[in-house]
């Protein structure tokens, strides 16, 4: 019976894609690869493969993901709409939890690049004028630059700092708070090597950045001290044509699985463009001895893994790497993305509220902000054009389905239901209550463990430094055998290395700012 349902289901998922794309996913191994094949198919486009390795070396350098980090690590909102605990005789304010629609489709429907690099020579980059480039133009170029983050700027950007970098956090670099929470906590005297995007208010130095994201930075405040390289490329927004039209087949869905489908279909997209075939791997199966000893005596030979006595997986050094994924294009993606919600941030809500806002957290298209104000909802009434308020009450003043499932518009994650506290702990581990329930997350923590944890468990963590453990079910595989194992690990905990926590374990402020001592 499983399998007659699940055959039914994919012979659907079959017709829609014979019918929308004039393609059948049985000749395709994932989705992803179909969405590939999909969008060429439909967009017509021939995409340049870089072949010359500085620029790939370049591009490379220059690919950072989302920004996630907690900015304010507590917050309780007081108004009019909190019945229970609204007190009259404080400052009103909100707890505004607006995310971007399909933000990574929206940055894929801009003006992306598609062939054309080449490197600007000296005298071209002395007549550039960055901030003359349009943003539709047919040429289009990324930068690698030095900048200056002035000081003056540190304690309005503190909260969501321009130009995010890869770093490896340092224990020198934590304030005296972390570092005793790491101690006592940990009883490590270091941290991890790995690097994190951290959002900061450091200078800095061979910086790649989109001209778009450089122009924005510019006008709002940083400052280019030296521009070492640009490269120049074709664009024009090729890839709007199948973002839409996927678009707006999820609007009209009817059923959940379509709605995931096409969202798949756009989401893999990006996916693609970033694929890492470094991180490819060679195996060879062997069924006999005499192939065994012909691939364990190359040189390549890396190690092998027995499975019985008539198979052996052989995994051997790549010896050729082939760059076939257009990565500039994901590039383009990854900082177009950190375009809008940075202009969303500052050209929008800093503009309008000033010191009035606070950033509690960011998760890549989200944004979770603490505003002190008469009435948050009355506010985006004024400026309804830049949200998707569709999945309001229809009661609600607010409702209005112009904006639905429009890319790039924000919209209330909670729909109008207000938000009364926010505790965050560290980048993806952050609870907040409503009236009628709660909603939090714990990065690393499986769903059932984590649908034990409740938000007053967050609020002791944070105020008594303590750390929560779960208990957690999973299940491994070794040599594609299943099996099933409890552990216990840590679930909560208060110490975050993103940010220069203060002493009262509740304010933060930037790494590289100005009063960090």
């Amino acid at each position: 019976m499983d399998v007659a349902l699940l055959a039914d289901v994919f012979e659907k998922f079959r017709d829609i894609s014979l019918h929308d794309y004039d393609l059948d996913p049985c000749h395709y191994f994932t989705t992803p690869g179909f969405s590939w094949s999909a969008m060429l198919k439909k967009t017509g486009i021939v995409l340049d493969l870089i072949t010359d390795i500085d620029m790939m070396l370049f591009v490379e350098k220059g690919i950072r993901g989302g920004v996630s980090s907690i900015f304010h690590r507590y917050a309780k909102a007081n108004n009019p709409y909190l019945f229970d605990t609204y007190e009259p005789t404080e400052p009103t304010s909100y707890l505004s939890y607006l995310d971007a629609n399909n933000l990574y489709g929206w940055s894929m429907s801009q003006c992306l690049p598609y062939g054309h690099f080449n490197w600007l020579t000296e005298e071209e980059k002395i007549k550039l004028d960055i901030t003359k480039l349009k943003a539709d133009g047919s040429d289009g170029y990324i930068f690698e630059v030095d900048l200056e983050y002035p000081t003056s700027l540190h304690s309005s950007h503190s909260d969501f700092p321009l130009a995010p970098e890869r770093k490896h956090i340092q224990v020198e670099h934590l304030s005296p708070y972390s570092k005793e929470l790491l101690q006592n906590l940990t009883g490590k005297q270091c941290l991890t090597k790995i690097e994190k995007l951290v959002p900061n208010l450091y200078d800095k130095e061979k910086y790649i950045v989109h001209y778009r994201n450089l122009q924005l930075y510019v006008e709002l405040g940083l400052k280019i001290k030296k521009i070492h390289r640009v490269l120049k490329f074709k664009q024009c927004p090729w890839l709007k044509k199948y973002i839409d039209f996927n678009t707006e087949k999820r609007k009209n869905a009817k059923n959940e699985f379509e709605k995931c489908l096409y969202k798949l279909m756009n989401n893999s997209i990006f996916g693609r463009t970033l694929l890492n075939t470094r991180k490819h791997k060679d195996v060879k199966l062997c069924h006999t001895e005499e192939k065994l000893n012909k691939e364990t005596a190359k040189p390549s030979y890396a190690s092998c893994k027995i499975f019985n006595e008539n198979l052996v997986a052989v995994e051997k050094k790549r010896v050729n790497v082939l760059m076939k994924q257009p990565i500039y294009v994901g590039f383009c993606i990854l900082d177009l993305s950190k375009f809008l919600m940075y202009d969303f941030h500052y050209n929008h809500m800093k503009s309008l509220y000033g010191d009035k806002i606070r950033v509690c957290f960011s998760d890549t298209d989200s944004f979770l902000y603490h505003v002190e104000t008469e009435d948050v909802y009355e506010d985006m009434h004024q400026y309804q054009d830049m949200y998707d308020t569709s999945d309001y009450p229809p009661e609600h003043f607010l409702h209005d389905i112009e904006n639905k499932k429009v890319i790039g518009k924000f919209k209330d994650e909670t729909s109008g239901t207000p938000i009364s506290e926010f505790v965050g702990l560290r980048s993806k581990m952050y609870s907040f209550s409503f009236e009628g329930g709660e909603k939090h997350t714990a990065k690393g923590v499986t769903k059932t463990a984590s649908r034990k944890l409740k938000h007053e468990m967050y609020k002791n963590c944070l105020f008594d430094k303590t750390v929560t453990r779960s208990e957690m079910n999973i299940i491994r595989s070794e040599s594609h055998v299943l099996y099933s194992k409890t552990i216990n690990k840590k679930s909560l905990v208060p110490f975050d290395d993103k940010r220069w926590i203060l002493n009262d374990g509740v304010t933060t402020r930037a790494f590289g700012h100005k009063d960090n001592i």
